[in-house]
């Protein structure tokens, strides 16, 4: 049984073709937002981290969102494998007994976020020069930026209501905000597909940033303030960009894409829309997702997700969760052997 799939657009296919596969290839590395479900690719980041992108000489952008953004913010410390396990034993060992509040969510996450930077992480992300960091968060405008959880869910109604008839109506609701280095080469600097506001990535605000792009609306509270841009309700970067759709110039060069799925939905409320896929603007994307097959191999035949907290008790969830990192080793395995055999011509996909 396959446990990866390869799937590459048109640029991206014909120059694998042509050249083989580098790592020098790929200018741009994207992490999706989904919550838990980063953990069913946990083992092929690992290897992308710590030894795909090991010798990495000239810059890679990377854009991520939410648990993406928390994923990518591994990458960019010294040592990526050491900040990932401490990610994964602070994420998948988080315990709420009881339903909890939005503060007490909010306040697990901020241990979820200070375990990934540790000591000496958000230092050492800020001043990394080939690790180029981009996070997403969102700020609210007009009912979505109110206090009362009854506004908040007016407005994301209402947003979902827009978003279903054009994408672009997300831009009435909120404010896409992209914290950086502030390159100018940054292949995201440009971005014109929905309002955009550039920020730059701190030692001082970094914390911040990584709380606010995973501060899911309705479940945790919003980051009201981030030092450098002005205060506002700070949410999730998934609200704008949930698996991303961002048009790229064709020189950036290749964009690399670890997945749990094999296609994009944009934004977050894009999810349910399955005529809204993001295609066009992967053409020169290669996206590494499971199989289906491997997906039915994992407990619960599954991959896993935040409906977890809900239908299993702690334990049985972490065993779970803890059980899927391990199997998601075998995604790692088969891209190394591809890799290393220079065979990505017998697996590879068209997108």
């Amino acid at each position: 049984m396959a446990a990866l799939r390869l799937l590459a657009g048109k640029t991206a296919f014909k120059q694998i073709e042509q050249n083989g596969l580098q790592q020098s290839m790929f200018s741009q590395l994207f992490a999706a937002s989904g919550g838990p479900k980063w953990i069913g690719v946990a083992g092929l980041d690992k290897y992308l981290f710590s030894e795909f992108f090991n010798e990495r000489q000239s810059p890679l952008y990377t854009m991520g969102a939410s648990s993406g953004a928390w994923r990518l913010s591994c990458l960019a410390q010294n040592n990526p494998l050491n900040s990932y396990h401490r990610f994964e034993d602070n994420y998948i060992e988080q315990r709420y007994e009881t339903v909890p509040s939005r503060q007490e969510v909010t306040e697990q996450v901020e241990r979820v976020i200070s375990g990934i930077l540790g000591a000496d992480g958000a230092m050492e992300i800020v001043n990394n020069r080939i690790i180029q960091s981009h996070f997403v968060v969102c700020k609210a405008k007009h009912l979505n930026a109110g206090r009362s959880k009854g506004k908040l869910a007016v407005g994301l109604a209402a947003t979902a209501l827009s978003n279903a008839i054009s994408r672009r109506s997300l831009g009435w609701h909120f404010e896409r905000l992209v914290f950086s280095h502030q390159q100018v080469k940054s292949p995201f600097s440009q971005l014109s597909d929905l309002p955009t506001e550039h920020a730059q990535l701190t030692r001082s605000n970094i914390n911040q940033v990584l709380l606010a792009t995973g501060s899911i609306p309705l479940l945790l509270a919003p980051v009201t303030q981030i030092n450098g841009v002005s205060d506002g309700h700070y949410y999730d970067g998934g609200i704008t960009d949930y698996h991303f759709d961002m048009p790229l110039h064709e020189e950036e060069g290749l964009s690399l894409y670890p997945h749990f799925y094999p296609y994009m939905s944009p934004g977050w409320f894009d999810k349910s829309l399955k005529w809204r896929r993001a295609k066009k603007h992967y053409h020169n994307a290669l996206i590494l997702a499971p199989t289906a097959e491997f997906i039915a191999s994992l407990p619960y035949q599954k991959i896993p997700d935040r409906e977890d907290f809900k239908h299993l008790d702690t334990d049985a969830r972490i065993a779970y969760w803890r059980e899927s990192v391990k199997r998601s080793e075998q995604l790692a395995i088969e891209f190394a052997d591809i890799v290393a055999n220079q065979s990505m011509m017998d697996h590879i996909e068209r997108l």
